[in-house]
């Protein structure tokens, strides 16, 4: 299975390229700021040549994702799956009164934007033949059932994600493309902060078995957790 993850050079996007590639799947890592900003993915790459690709992407940049599009065409690459799992988390402290507009333009053009582009330019490249999908990657702060005061970029760009990820699948669906919003749960990464119970280990291997079709999905359902769970809208 050839997969392209995004934001692969640390925490959960980390962890997914790694386990990706020891259970034999080749990987195009895509990493913002080069190959020098990740040396964990570099040794990888040195240990596992032949099932690891490092791209420099950053999914903000419409040119970049283009440009990665033409390469993997001109190496016939076809993909299996696409994991957008590039994000940021801004501005978690501010109520209304002083949110920085700007963090909130960040967020949504990584969170939401992101994913858009990488979906415009590279699904394209995911094969009708082998129960593709496009696994974005979102959380429960998107949930209208569990919204609360606060957190305000961070909760509205994976809200809205989630319903790209529905639109994006209703329209991919004759291709044989599954588009899944899937929340990786509270993870121990530089995001998620020490007291997390769960680690990025888990949660990749987790959300591997959803792409893999290991776990199975109910067809109607477009957002779940990583252990394949539907999770309240």
């Amino acid at each position: 299975m050839n997969v392209l993850i995004t934001g692969a050079g640390r925490g959960l996007g980390y962890q997914l390229t790694e386990q990706a590639v020891l259970r034999g799947h080749f990987v195009i890592a895509c990493v913002r700021g080069g190959i020098e900003a990740s040396e964990s993915l570099q040794a990888l790459a040195r240990e596992h040549t032949d099932r690891l690709r490092i791209e420099s992407l950053d999914v903000t940049q419409e040119e970049q994702v283009s440009r990665l599009n033409e390469q993997l065409r001109e190496d016939s690459i076809e993909l299996s799956g696409i994991i957008n799992n590039a994000g940021i988390l801004l501005g978690r402290e501010h109520k209304i009164a002083s949110l920085p507009m700007q963090q909130l333009r960040m967020t949504l053009d990584v969170n939401l934007l992101g994913p858009m582009i990488v979906a415009k330019h590279l699904s394209s490249l995911l094969s009708e033949h082998a129960n593709a999908k496009i696994l974005n990657i979102s959380s429960e702060a998107g949930s209208f059932a569990g919204a609360y005061g606060g957190d305000y970029a961070y909760a509205l760009s994976k809200s809205a994600l989630n319903m790209f990820s529905k639109q994006l699948g209703d329209e991919l669906r004759p291709r044989g493309v599954r588009v899944l919003a899937v929340h990786p749960g509270w993870i121990r990464t530089d995001m998620g902060g020490d007291n997390a119970p769960n680690s990025a280990t888990d949660s990749a291997l987790g959300i591997l078995g959803l792409l893999e079709g290991t776990t199975p999905i109910a067809e109607q359902l477009f957002f779940v957790d990583h252990l394949g769970k539907e999770m309240p809208l």
